[in-house]
């Protein structure tokens, strides 16, 4: 029996592409792996430099640091968590240090997304956290501006968990298309006999 060509790279690619998927997955498992496992050795106490710049600063989060808001150029709500884990909405502060450098800061919590926090800037303490994308800002304890605790930033076990499940379902979605692919072909051939 010939395979059909066409059909069988598709199917080829996709598998392969589920594969990749699946071991990529498996990468990110490790990764959260070293993450928890960096925080758990030094310990949440550990104070570091809020990270500035370019580079990367993993090696920062969950730690916990200070910065010097010089001027801040915008507070907006964002979707977020309190202390108590209720949804609700975390202000962000988008501010310039001295030396000209963005800095991210959670200012807290609140269940208003129309409130209007004030705060002019000045020394905010707190742990470093996850921001959008790569970035990382710097969670406020104890919050400013009259808002409430936000939740502490703090590396998730369940994470670990999440990615290797992610990767089992690409590996089960691959053999899944391969056993289907299987058995289009075993139909195909049987229907040719018939014929």
């Amino acid at each position: 029996m010939r395979l059909p060509v066409i059909p069988t790279i598709i199917v080829a690619g996709a598998v392969a592409v589920m594969i990749a998927l699946g071991i990529w997955q498996l990468g990110r498992m490790e990764e959260e792996q070293r993450r928890v496992a960096s925080w758990q050795s030094l310990g949440p106490e550990e104070f570091v430099p809020y990270p500035l710049g370019e580079g990367d600063k993993s090696a920062s989060l969950y730690r916990k640091s200070s910065i010097s808001c010089n001027r801040v150029t915008s507070i907006a709500p964002r979707a977020g968590y309190n202390a108590a884990g209720e949804t609700g909405w975390t202000y962000m502060a988008q501010c310039l240090t001295r030396g000209g450098e963005a800095a991210e800061i959670a200012l807290g919590w609140s269940r208003d997304p129309n409130q209007e926090p004030v705060w002019n800037g000045g020394e905010v303490s707190g742990v470093v956290g996850r921001g959008l994308g790569e970035d990382v800002r710097l969670v406020a304890i104890p919050p400013i501006a009259g808002l409430s605790p936000n939740k502490t930033p703090e590396p998730d076990a369940e994470k670990v968990k999440m990615h290797l499940s992610y990767a089992g379902q690409w590996f089960f979605f691959a053999l899944t298309a391969l056993v289907i692919y299987f058995l289009a072909l075993r139909r195909r051939s049987t229907r040719a006999r018939g014929d």
